[in-house]
């Protein structure tokens, strides 16, 4: 990339921050290691989650079927 080219630039899901979209930015999309926890820590929570209809497996009424 030429000094006269920008990168791409996108924000940061997290704190909405813009972040440039190279190889030296070890985080992205997130600005920082802080933003990137957040979110996986509101995926964890389930405070976020992918639409749609949950799935049910055969054993879902043994919790612990998975571990036998």
């Amino acid at each position: 990339m030429s000094l006269s080219e920008k990168p791409l630039t996108v924000r940061c899901p997290t704190c909405k921050r813009l972040v440039p979209w190279t190889p030296e930015q070890a985080f992205k999309p997130f600005c920082c290691e802080r933003c990137k926890l957040i979110d996986l820590g509101e995926w964890a929570m389930e405070e976020k989650r992918i639409p749609g209809e949950s799935l049910t497996l055969e054993n879902d009424s043994d919790e612990d079927a998975f571990f036998q």
